[in-house]
C-alpha cells in the first residue's frame, strides 16, 4: 500500500515507508493510508465519469485532455461572472480579479510586522538597488514617495537573494510588541515602474502572483505579455491561495509570540527557510499548515484551548482556494476537496488538483510536463491531517502547541 502513496508523491524510500509504518503504529493500526487510497481511487473514478470517460479504458493523456478541456470551459464561465468580457488581455481582467477576490467570505484579519518596524529594519539596510532605481537619494525620500506595501515587496526582485537573507537575518531582534493585528492586503504592482524587475520572477514562476507574510501583503506582479491565455483561473486560484497563506502564517506568528522565548529567531527562521517544525507526530516534523489545515476545519471547535487566549477559532480560518472559487461560481463544485486527488499514469499523477490543472493550461504545458507540484503538497498534507484525526495522535500535537519543538529526522519528499 505504502507503494501506491508513494509513488504519487516520489517520496525518497527507504525513509517513507519506515516513517509511515511508525505513523500507523502510533495510531493504533488505523489502516489511515489505505482507507486514504481507497478515497484517492474513488474520488479519481468519479471524476472520470463526471467528465464522461470510461475510468476502466481511459489512458493518462485523455484524462489530461478532458482536465484541460474542463478548465477552459469554466476560465470563460468564471470570466463572465466576476465581469469581466475577454480572459486573456492582462490589463482589461486583473482589476476584475483583484475586485472578485476582495469580496470573497474570508477572515482577513491577520497578525503582521508594523510599517514602522519594518521601516526600521530598512535603515539598517537601504535597499540601494531600489533607490537608485527609482531616483530616491534616501530611504526617508523612498518612503515618502511611495506606496510602502508595493515598495516593499519590489524588493525581492531588485536587491538579490544575498541582500535578501542578510536583510532577513534583522528579524531575530523583533519581539511580539513590533507586530499588530492588520487587514490582509492585495496591491496591484504599478507595471511601468515594476515589469522590467519582476520579469525573472514571471519567468521562473510562470504566474504573477506573490505575497509578503511578514507584512500580510497579496501582490499581483506586472508582466510584460499583453495576453495570457486563461488568466483568469490563472491568477484568481492564486490570489486565494496566498490570502490562505497569510492566513496561516500570521497564525503562527501569533501564537509563537505568546508561546516561544525566541519569537525573532522563529520568525527570522520562518522567512529563510520555512523549516516546518511545528510540532512531532510519531517522530516525524508536523508544518504548521497541517496543524491548521485540521484544526481549522471542525465544524465543533474541538481543543480550542489549546490555542486560547493566544489563538483565536477566526485565526484557524482556513478554505481551500477551489471552496473559495465555488462561492463565485457553483459549478466549480466539480473540483472541490479534490486539491490532494491523482492517479499515476505513464510514470507520473494526472492530478485533480485545481491549480496544477489551471497553471498546465495557461502555460500550455505538455503530458509529459504536467504540473504536480501543488497536488504533491496537498497529499503530504492530507496525510499527515487524516493521521492527526487519530485520537492519540491529536493529543500528542496539542501537548506540544505550548512548546517550542526539538527537531528529529525530518520526513522528506522527492523532487516536485
Amino acid at each position: 500500500m505504502s507503494k501506491f502513496l508513494r509513488d504519487l508523491l516520489d517520496a525518497e524510500e527507504p525513509l517513507f515507508s519506515l516513517s509511515l509504518r511508525d505513523l500507523e503504529k502510533a495510531s493504533g493500526h488505523q489502516s489511515v493510508d489505505v482507507k486514504l487510497i481507497a478515497d484517492i481511487t474513488a474520488e479519481t473514478h468519479l471524476a472520470t465519469r463526471q467528465l464522461a470517460l470510461d475510468h476502466k479504458n481511459t489512458t493518462g493523456k485523455e484524462l489530461y485532455q478532458a482536465l484541460l478541456a474542463r478548465i477552459a470551459t469554466d476560465n470563460e464561465r468564471v470570466t463572465r461572472i466576476v465581469g469581466g468580457k475577454d480572459s486573456d488581455d492582462v490589463r482589461h481582467i486583473v482589476p476584475y480579479l483583484v475586485a472578485a477576490a476582495n469580496k470573497v467570505k474570508f477572515n482577513r484579519k491577520v497578525f503582521v510586522l508594523k510599517h514602522s518596524k519594518a521601516k526600521d529594519l530598512l535603515r539598517q539596510m537601504p535597499p540601494q538597488k531600489l533607490m537608485e532605481r527609482l531616483g530616491y537619494g534616501n530611504i526617508e525620500d523612498l518612503f515618502k514617495g511611495e506606496n510602502f506595501s508595493e515598495m516593499y515587496t519590489a524588493l525581492r526582485f531588485s536587491e538579490g537573494p544575498e541582500w535578501l537573507n542578510e536583510y532577513d537575518e534583522l528579524f531575530k531582534t523583533v519581539t511580539a510588541e513590533d507586530y499588530e493585528e492588520r487587514d490582509i492586503e492585495i496591491v496591484v504592482m504599478d507595471h511601468d515602474k515594476y515589469v522590467d524587475l519582476a520579469e525573472h520572477f514571471v519567468q521562473k514562476k510562470l504566474h504573477n502572483v506573490t505575497h509578503t507574510k511578514e507584512l500580510g501583503v497579496i501582490v499581483v506582479v506586472p508582466m510584460k505579455a499583453e495576453r495570457i491565455k486563461g488568466l483568469t483561473l490563472k491568477t484568481l486560484p492564486l490570489l486565494f491561495h496566498y490570502l490562505n497563506e497569510v492566513k496561516l502564517y500570521s497564525t503562527f506568528f501569533k501564537l509563537k509570540s505568546k508561546t516561544s522565548k525566541h519569537f525573532g529567531e522563529t520568525v527570522m527562521e520562518t522567512l529563510i527557510a520555512d523549516p516546518g517544525k511545528a510540532a512531532q507526530m510519531a517522530g516525524q516534523h508536523v508544518h504548521w499548515r497541517v496543524i491548521q489545515r485540521y484544526f481549522g476545519k471542525l465544524k465543533d471547535e474541538s481543543h480550542l484551548e489549546a490555542f486560547e487566549p493566544h489563538v483565536q477559532p477566526e485565526d484557524l480560518h482556513w478554505r481551500r482556494a477551489e471552496h473559495l472559487l465555488y462561492e463565485i461560481d457553483p459549478e466549480m463544485e466539480f473540483w472541490k476537496d479534490r486539491d490532494w486527488v491523482g492517479m499515476n499514469f505513464d510514470g507520473k499523477p494526472v492530478t485533480l488538483n485545481f491549480v496544477d490543472v489551471a497553471l498546465s493550461y495557461s502555460n500550455e504545458i505538455s503530458y509529459e510536463d504536467r504540473y504536480v507540484y501543488h497536488f504533491r503538497e496537498s497529499l503530504w498534507n492530507e496525510l499527515f491531517a487524516r493521521y492527526m484525526g487519530m485520537p492519540n495522535l491529536e493529543h500528542q500535537i496539542l501537548r506540544q502547541l505550548d512548546n517550542d519543538m526539538i527537531a528529529p529526522e525530518k520526513l522528506k519528499a522527492g523532487k516536485v
